[in-house]
């Protein structure tokens, strides 16, 4: 049952995310006014902004003009609802989750917005550095000199990444990094890890298709640092421990 109401808020809050995504790069209210069609202006009826089941009914077009509706919205929603339903499965109804869902909703909202507006907005940022020190205080006051050092520690190493190759890496991407650190302490390691590694995956198969032209295209980073957050969320802990099983005892 937990697991079951934690993937309907999940497609609750990636309906919103998709309100977030769209309208604060556009320095427009988050909440006034209502859901409504983007190519219209048509006021979207309640029956109609059901997450996923809408879109899917309606074909991905409006009702009122027939405009096509973007799958990003459907797509949002469903990773937000797996996303919650997982980590719920994986750490039980425990305090770790008033991190560990804010934090979710935060990486697929900046994946998002870096990925279509190539921007890591700093309203997220900012509020989201600011619970996950307030949250971790409530959830493990005595860790929490390790996870401001986690989140010190991912900030510098995501800026000197930048500082030497600052076409690739933004200020975005290293302030991101370091509010990663903030929610996972050392299991923002593997996070990082496997941001670059997913990274260089994409970016070889982009410089095999497009060969030199590749380099023009610039790809986001922030949506990496997502996927690798969300590993760290779920399985960062048991892959810290797993390293330091076989490499340091």
């Amino acid at each position: 049952m937990a697991i079951a109401f934690a993937i309907l808020v999940g497609a609750i809050v990636g309906s919103f995310l998709n309100v977030v995504a769209y309208r604060l790069p556009r320095g427009e209210s988050l909440v006034s006014p209502g859901s409504h069609c983007p190519a219209c202006g048509a006021p979207i009826a309640p029956y109609d902004n059901i997450p996923v089941a809408s879109w899917l009914i309606l074909r991905g077009r409006c009702r009122s003009c027939g405009e096509p509706i973007s799958i990003q919205y459907p797509l949002v929603e469903a990773l937000t609802a797996v996303a919650f339903g997982t980590i719920v499965a994986v750490h039980g109804t425990t305090g770790e989750l008033a991190l560990l869902l804010p934090f979710a909703a935060v990486l697929i909202a900046v994946g998002t917005i870096d990925l279509k507006e190539r921007v890591v907005p700093n309203r997220i940022l900012l509020p989201a550095a600011v619970w996950g020190v307030a949250a971790g205080a409530a959830v493990h006051l005595a860790d929490l000199p390790e996870f401001l050092a986690a989140g010190a520690i991912a900030f510098g190493l995501l800026l000197l990444a930048a500082l030497v190759y600052p076409a690739g890496m933004g200020m975005g991407d290293v302030k991101l990094a370091g509010v990663m650190g903030l929610y996972l302490g050392t299991a923002v390691a593997p996070a990082l890890l496997v941001a670059f590694l997913a990274g260089s995956v994409v970016g070889i198969a982009l410089l095999v298709r497009h060969g030199g032209d590749a380099r023009k295209r610039g790809v986001p980073f922030a949506p990496f640092l997502a996927f690798g957050g969300l590993v760290g969320a779920l399985a960062g802990s048991e892959l810290v421990d797993l390293y330091a099983d076989r490499f340091l005892s």
